[in-house]
């Protein structure tokens, strides 16, 4: 009788410490067992010379950004933000120790300080605006001369002469809608400007989005820059439609990575 093989067992996998954001602040925080992974583990803070890390204990693994993953990721930086100004980290950064860590604010704690100077009291709000594309067009086809005579054109002629007078036409309508959302992005941009401290264009998703923008506004000016996001959307309101989110943290005018390169400290800590 043969004997059968056992499988050995699965080595553990090493632990190691996740870090969410940086923060400013001399006292030892816990913000509740919300950590990445889904173990409840505990989020707090590891400290040098005034600054923290967010942090939780976790296997040493790569974190595929799933929805689970990155709403645990923003979950803890949306938490922490309700009493500090937070630098978020890119997602998934992982160390082994809290020594690590804490060597690594050392090496870059001068970038990490401009850094939180500069976003002191800020927060980031997000912007994407829609329009009913078929909508445009009919109005645009109705409003346009020059469409307008193409299109006769094309409805009186015999079929084989109409091609090029089809292309022209194709070309004319991509140019005039192409014209005219850039005209409501800038009027958009135009009316928001003076109550953000800076803005971010991100690309557009699909056709019907025209504008995906992140604004960076100060606290004290958010019911402000609210009340003038109302304002422009109900100026368009049937022909554009806004999704206005925050506050969140500045994600898309803070990009901080930390790592460890042949035990020397090395960073990258900007705004954007």
């Amino acid at each position: 009788m043969t004997a059968e093989k056992e499988t050995p067992p699965a080595a553990p996998v090493a632990e190691g410490k996740y870090v969410y954001c940086i923060i400013e602040t001399s006292e030892p925080r816990s913000f509740g067992p919300m950590g990445i992974g889904g173990r409840g583990d505990e989020v707090y803070t590891v400290h040098h010379d005034g600054l923290a890390a967010v942090v939780s204990n976790t296997p040493i693994v790569v974190y595929d950004p799933t929805r689970e993953n990155v709403f645990a990721h923003e979950q803890v930086n949306e938490a922490v933000m309700r009493e500090f100004t937070v630098l978020p980290m890119a997602f998934g950064a992982l160390f082994r120790t809290e020594e690590d860590i804490m060597e690594l604010m050392r090496g870059t704690y001068d970038a990490l300080r401009d850094v939180l100077t500069k976003m002191e009291g800020k927060v980031e709000f997000g912007l994407k605006v829609n329009w009913d594309r078929e909508r445009v067009i009919a109005e645009i086809e109705q409003e346009n001369e020059e469409i307008r005579h193409l299109k006769e054109q094309i409805t009186t002629r015999a079929t084989g002469s109409t091609y090029f007078a089809r292309m022209q036409l194709g070309r004319l309508v991509e140019t005039t809608l192409s014209e005219q959302s850039d005209a409501y992005v800038r009027e958009v941009y135009s009316v928001l400007r003076d109550t953000a401290v800076a803005s971010r264009a991100n690309k557009p998703i699909g056709d019907k989005m025209i504008m995906n923008a992140a604004f960076l506004v100060e606290r004290e000016r958010e019911a402000e820059f609210d009340r003038k996001v109302k304002e422009i959307a109900a100026k368009y309101e049937g022909k554009l439609s806004f999704k206005y989110t925050g506050p969140w943290p500045p994600y898309n005018f803070v990009h901080i990575r930390l790592k460890l390169e042949r035990g020397d400290a090395a960073t990258e800590a900007m705004t954007r």
